[in-house]
């Protein structure tokens, strides 16, 4: 994924800011196309379709790789990233 690094100036942590915002805009980019192909297979897809237990679920899992954001930090970013995903599967569902 992202080598760590200790940028020790303003311009070095930007850089290195923005160096985790593309990195995330990738793998956002990718788990789209992968919610994508699920919406596609669920017998009912959608925001009808959500699986809240999964989602908890997710949470919980990442909260162990980012202890310091935890659940509570975490939740509302994936419920954003998962409602986007289910947005843009309808978009393309209707086209």
């Amino acid at each position: 994924m992202l080598r760590p690094e200790a940028p020790a100036t303003l311009p070095e942590c930007r850089q290195a800011i923005d160096r985790v915002d593309a990195a995330l805009a990738t793998l956002l980019e990718r788990r789209a196309a992968l919610a994508g192909i699920v919406q596609r297979i669920k017998p009912v897809g959608g925001f009808a379709g959500r699986d809240l237990a999964r989602e908890r679920a997710l949470v919980a899992r990442m909260a162990l790789r980012a202890p310091s954001l935890g659940e509570a930090r975490l939740a509302p970013i994936m419920n954003a990233v998962i409602e986007a995903g289910l947005h843009l599967a309808e978009e393309r569902a209707a086209r």
